[in-house]
């Protein structure tokens, strides 16, 4: 990170650290969301819990496909651009055209959804053909959620819009709603099936406040969003194009995930270990992937725009150091310690230690995986930037075929762990595919002092890996010494320690080699 950059450059992480910062408070909600969740529903020991992961992975799967992934790609270079030269009534008119529009294709979607459900999930989860109470749990619970589709159209849009406008901030807070409408809900649950249902009516009432701040954030910023009938006027027909190559990307990624969906709903809890495991390899991913994925679209699509070469360099590179200095310690730790995590957070009430086992299968494996997934959030904004939504398209398909032959081949060998592994080599193979392309076309490749920097990160998340490994050894040891100081909460208490401990280790690694300097920091923080 000690390349010198301007100050327009650093904005991109500043911008990323009040993003980051806010889906911090997100993901502490979520992760408290999810300990309430698990111990109430379990996984493997009934019903509820896999009917549940289902009913939130299906609205999610279109979510990915056509809100946030597919439209939101062609929509945010098309508002910054119609903001950078025509102004903003040209633009508030380009987004409310695109919010009718992209609203009315998600209720048509969602309506669909939910007539032809019992159909649907005949195929989507096969394996729970011989358990009809749990086939018929499933099927009601996705009809309660699919709504929060359309719900989620509003709220990507109109963060799109936020953050061309350059506020992060309440687009950042939005997700917070969802876990703290969940966590109420679920709180009054009094078995796992009746946790379920409240849990999935807590995620429809989430999606309509999330909706609704968000157009009241748009309207104190100025921008003027209101509600219209859909018209298809050239702007849009431009903007659909752009977005068909972007929902195919999109579709590719999801296939993967409806893969091992698939193939999991053949084995009793493994939804919900997929889930859980999820659960925390997302978290770098939301924290640092999905930030930095937000703030440099805008920023990278205004450099394109002027025509700033080197600030479309300078950008890039400060994203992708950024981005591997604050995902690798959690990469380290998911990898030398997936048991330690697991059993340490989740195993309490019906969540059990067989269900801990296989989580933390899954979860080494997605571990490794963890640095591909960040970087494709910072990779995609280049090609997305250049209004370039084939090329991604095209790599993701490749990376179907790739997570396709792991999950099918391995998964009948090592179950969840192989899905796991596919999705992971996926991953890595899509990433490697848009470096090399952007590096072939010129558009960028990493600088010297970049590449310099980010050895010195790669060397120092080795190192901090080293020592959660060996904390995870002496496991018995550590909560051991804890025992006669607490008695109670003893294993939470020593894999909390540890991970502040070896983040401690990172960030005193990152200095010490001058990987980060106190002037990084600084320029960082600075406004563009």
């Amino acid at each position: 990170m000690s390349q010198e950059t301007g100050s327009k450059p650093t904005s991109v992480v500043r911008s990323s650290l009040v993003f980051g910062g806010m889906t911090l408070v997100s993901r502490v909600m979520g992760f408290a969301r999810d300990l309430v969740i698990t111990a109430v529903m379990g996984a493997s020991g009934n019903i509820a819990a896999d009917a549940y992961a289902t009913a939130l992975t299906f609205p999610n799967l279109f979510r990915r496909i056509f809100a946030e992934g597919a439209f939101t790609a062609a929509f945010v270079p098309a508002y910054s651009a119609a903001l950078e030269k025509e102004g903003p009534e040209a633009a508030d008119r380009l987004a409310r055209d695109a919010m009718a529009t992209m609203t009315m294709i998600a209720i048509v979607l969602s309506a669909l959804a939910m007539i032809f459900m019992p159909q649907v999930m005949a195929v989507f989860s096969h394996g729970y053909a011989d358990d009809p109470a749990k086939m018929r749990l499933t099927i009601i619970l996705t009809q309660i959620t699919m709504p929060y589709l359309p719900c989620m159209t509003m709220v990507a849009l109109l963060s799109g819009v936020l953050n061309a406008r350059g506020r992060f901030a309440l687009s950042a807070f939005v997700p917070t709603l969802l876990n703290l409408f969940m966590l109420v809900f679920v709180w009054f649950g009094k078995d796992p099936i009746h946790a379920s249902y409240l849990a999935a009516t807590g995620v429809l009432s989430a999606g309509v406040a999330q909706a609704a701040l968000l157009v009241w954030g748009c309207r104190r910023t100025g921008a003027r969003i209101g509600f219209v009938w859909p018209k298809l006027t050239t702007e849009m027909r431009g903007l659909l194009l752009l977005a068909v190559p972007g929902a195919l990307a999109a579709a590719a990624t999801q296939i993967n995930v409806f893969v091992s969906s698939l193939l999991a709903s053949g084995v009793n809890g493994a939804r919900t270990w997929l889930s859980v495991a999820d659960r925390l390899y997302q978290l770098p991913l939301g924290l640092v992937g999905v930030a930095i994925g937000v703030a440099l679209l805008p920023t990278l699509s205004r450099a394109v725009q002027s025509g700033d070469t080197q600030r479309s360099q300078n950008v890039m590179d400060d994203a992708v150091l950024f981005a591997m200095a604050l995902t690798l310690p959690a990469a380290a730790a998911l990898i030398a310690m997936p048991f330690f995590l697991i059993d340490g957070l989740y195993t309490r009430g019906e969540f059990l230690a067989h269900d801990a086992q296989e989580t933390a299968r899954a979860l080494l494996h997605y571990g490794w995986g963890v640095p591909a997934f960040v970087l494709a959030r910072v990779l995609t904004p280049a090609f997305f930037a250049r209004k370039d939504t084939y090329g991604p398209m095209k790599f993701a398909m490749v990376s179907v075929v790739v997570n396709l032959a792991c999950g099918l081949t391995l998964f009948p060998l090592i179950g969840v762990a192989g899905l796991a592994i596919g999705t992971s080599a996926a991953a890595w193979v899509n990433v490697g595919l848009m470096w090399w392309t952007l590096s072939r076309r010129k558009t960028w490749s990493l600088g010297p002092k970049a590449a310099t920097g980010l050895f010195k990160i790669i060397l120092a998340g080795i190192l901090m890996g080293a020592f959660c490994a060996l904390a995870s050894h002496y496991r018995a040891v550590i909560e051991g010494a804890l025992h006669p100081l607490l008695h109670h909460m003893t294993k939470e208490i020593a894999i909390v320690g540890v991970c502040l401990l070896g983040l401690f280790v990172y960030i005193a690694l990152l200095f010490v080699t001058r990987a980060v300097r106190p002037s990084d920091i600084k320029k960082a923080l600075r406004k563009g």
